[in-house]
């Protein structure tokens, strides 16, 4: 199957048509002191057949750029370069002249402590003694700490030599090292091309506790026993992932767990998983994170998304492949939950964005804008409810093979959205007449919303919440609910179901039925925060100082400052905590709030 072509990608400097990367040599050192990488980094260089190119483009932003070196070596012949003005949303362009008969430069750097993408923790921040390095790259951010064709469309190959300070380990999307080495210097490789945003980096004191041959998990030395339990089922998972859409293809499937500063639930680094602290719930109730990271290595690592525009790729296939992990492992009623807590998501989405924006589109056009704004519930819950219908209207045997082939055929390449498009005609729609038509296939790409005709989504655990909620409301006392055997997705579902406008005194009731306010489980606290603070209960006022001030989580910190704003007095409130919290979030948390609260001052 041949290679689709690049697609012109507008978050990217970078001209790959003329010029592109293929392998990556870095070696960098670590200083916590100064809070920068320096180094170097070499890049193997592709030429279409026939280009006669003399200049090479990266991107770069916030990089110290101290010499461009024709060649594999730092101390090479120099070569000119020149950056290009300063954009908010793209950083530079590095241009670096090339001779015809070019095949590597080397780029001596330095980053700044301001870097986006890299998130330096002081021992306080973190579960241990000593500090904390994490990088996100994902989806523009690599050329915060490496300078690169910074696009979802161009994969390399790497090789890392990475030194730091004795004590602490290192790890990267790649073969990661196990245990400490005394001279602190190690050294890593990435086989398998990947794109610029799968490239990563941690550092921190951090020991390693196998699960199965193939899979482990790395901690803070606090953090690693409960870890270790959480994640007991991790080779499980890997196997129901390969029984249903083929082998696994990147050796090693090993967990990460970050601070809890970490901005995501979780980011699929190829071989090393990042994930948060705050899926740690002690029942293994919120491990589908840790299944939709896993089904990133097919969905998103294996075949990525071309440009951002076409980010539904990644994402909807790998919400649908999660729940059909989770349903091979825990059952269809299991599964079921998840999809009316993402179908309930998608439907606040689209209301909140507006229900006519572009924005809802499956297709977006993020040209000129952060591709950031593009990480809402659309691309997620709409592209797996678009695979949804189509398991509807063809079966799902009939997609089942449609996808397996679409990753085999497909493999360490890029996808487009008019690709993928003429590649689901062509081996699934055409040869039915009307069922495009009856999918409305346009509608869902190109048009805002959900299409009608889309299948309903149900879940039977849920009905008897729903009926468990009746009962409250009609009188019956909390603790008479019959609550035993719910999960954490049943409990969420509770609270989101609650009325508006509730007393104070009717969440102390609910409070102290079931311990909301002291739960460990930070799903059931982002849920129910918001209705504290609508409600003005200041027994959870504490709490939620805590939870504000700890995690780092955007998905659970937005709706909780919205909530604080819409209560009287409380963009001062919101404020005053922000400022207080903001030193342990992540940058790409930070735009987010900066943008709601503004920024504090120094």
């Amino acid at each position: 199957m041949p290679t689709p072509p690049l697609s012109a990608d507008p978050h990217s400097h970078a001209r790959p048509a003329e010029v592109s990367v293929h392998h990556l040599a870095l070696d960098l050192r670590v200083d916590f002191d100064a809070r920068t990488l320096s180094g170097h980094a070499t890049w193997q260089l592709s030429r279409p057949a026939g280009s006669s190119a003399t200049e090479l483009v990266l991107d770069v932003r916030h990089l110290h750029i101290e010499a461009v070196l024709l060649g594999n070596s730092p101390e090479g012949e120099p070569t000119e370069f020149e950056l290009g003005p300063d954009d908010a949303v793209l950083g530079q362009a590095l241009r670096i002249w090339l001779r015809p008969d070019t095949t590597a430069v080397t780029i001596r750097y330095q980053t700044t402590p301001g870097a986006a993408a890299l998130q330096w923790l002081s021992p306080e921040q973190t579960a241990g003694t000593r500090p904390f390095l994490f990088t996100q790259s994902q989806a523009i951010l690599a050329r915060t700490w490496l300078p690169c064709q910074d696009s979802p469309g161009v994969r390399f190959t790497y090789e890392a030599r990475v030194q730091v300070p004795a004590d602490l380990l290192p790890l990267m999307s790649a073969e990661n090292p196990q245990q400490l080495r005394s001279d602190g210097r190690y050294e890593f490789r990435m086989a398998q091309p990947i794109p610029a945003y799968l490239m990563a980096l941690a550092v921190g004191e951090l020991e390693f506790r196998p699960l199965s041959a193939r899979t482990g998990v790395y901690a803070e030395p606090a953090t690693l026993p409960g870890a270790a339990a959480e994640f007991a089922d991790l080779e499980q998972m890997v196997t129901a992932a390969e029984d249903l859409y083929g082998p696994y293809r990147w050796d090693r499937y090993d967990l990460l767990v970050l601070p809890p500063s970490f901005p995501f639930g979780g980011m699929e680094n190829p071989r090393l998983t990042f994930v948060t602290p705050t899926i740690l719930a002690g029942d293994q109730s919120l491990t589908s994170l840790v299944a939709h990271e896993l089904a990133h290595s097919w969905s998103g690592n294996l075949v990525t998304n071309a440009t951002w525009n076409d980010f539904w790729l990644n994402e909807g296939f790998t919400v649908y492949f999660e729940r059909r992990i989770m349903e091979k492992l825990y059952g269809r009623p299991y599964a079921d939950m998840l999809q009316v807590l993402g179908h309930t998501g998608l439907l606040h989405t689209i209301q909140e964005i507006g229900p006519t924006s572009p924005d809802t589109h499956l297709h977006l056009n993020l040209a000129g804008r952060d591709p950031d704004e593009g990480l809402t519930d659309i691309a997620y819950e709409k592209g797996d409810y678009l695979l949804l219908t189509l398991e509807h209207l063809v079966g799902r045997a009939r997609l089942d093979t449609f996808i397996k082939e679409y990753f085999a055929r497909h493999s360490f390449q890029s996808m487009d959205t008019a690709s993928f498009l003429d590649y689901l005609r062509r081996e699934l729609l055409d040869p039915e007449p009307g069922l495009e038509e009856k999918l409305q296939l346009d509608a869902w790409i190109n048009g805002p919303g959900i299409p009608a005709g889309a299948p309903p989504v149900a879940s039977e655990r849920f009905a008897a919440v729903k009926a468990a909620l009746r009962h409250w409301q009609n009188g019956t006392a909390a603790a008479e609910l019959p609550t035993a055997a719910w999960s954490s997705h049943e409990w969420v579902h509770f609270l989101h179901g609650l009325p508006a406008g509730l007393s104070a005194a009717q969440l102390a009731e609910l409070d102290a039925a079931f311990g909301f306010t002291d739960s460990g489980n930070a799903e059931i606290l982002a849920a129910w925060f918001p209705l504290t603070i609508a409600a003005g209960y200041a027994p959870a006022d504490a709490a939620l100082h805590r939870f504000l001030t700890r995690v780092g989580r955007r998905k659970f910190l937005t709706p909780l400052y919205k909530a604080l704003l819409a209560t009287p007095n409380g963009r001062e409130r919101a404020r005053r905590l922000y400022a207080e919290a903001r030193p342990n979030y992540h940058a790409v948390a930070t735009v987010t709030f900066d943008a709601l609260l503004g920024r504090p001052t120094e």
